[in-house]
């Protein structure tokens, strides 16, 4: 699966102080870590999502392109003054382009303690016919 593509896309910075420190590396990284891993019959996926559940996340194929995206609020709890709050919302989205082999209609996925395990199995794909044109 040497020719899957990665898609990110970055969400809007919402200060200065966010685009300094994405620049210095030092931002928390918002897409979660992917492996990819091609077997005999199929390539399979596996992300991490720690403090997702299943229903947070949403997996969709549509034209060649596999997309994992999740938007969460966390839940405030009343009464509570909060100093520091980084965890009131997340999201991300990413996106990789599949080789034409893999069988999009059977792709099953399986969501366990934050690891997303997307099995993608491959189809014989058809080899092209060369057709001679006869010019007269």
């Amino acid at each position: 699966m040497r020719y899957v593509t990665r898609r990110n896309y970055a969400l809007p910075s919402t200060s200065l102080f966010d685009t300094m420190l994405r620049d210095w590396n030092l931002y928390p990284n918002r897409f979660p870590a992917v492996d990819i891993t091609e077997e005999e019959g199929a390539y399979v996926l596996e992300a991490e999502l720690p403090g997702y559940k299943q229903e947070e996340v949403k997996v969709q194929v549509e034209k060649h392109v596999l997309k994992l995206s999740s938007t969460k609020e966390s839940s405030k709890e009343g009464g509570k003054n909060s100093l520091v709050t980084e965890r009131c919302y997340q999201c991300f989205e990413r996106s990789f382009t599949l080789p034409e082999d893999v069988d999009e209609e059977k792709i099953e996925g399986v969501f366990e303690n934050g690891l997303l395990v997307l099995t993608m199995p491959k189809k014989e794909v058809v080899k092209p016919k060369a057709i001679e044109v006869k010019i007269k």
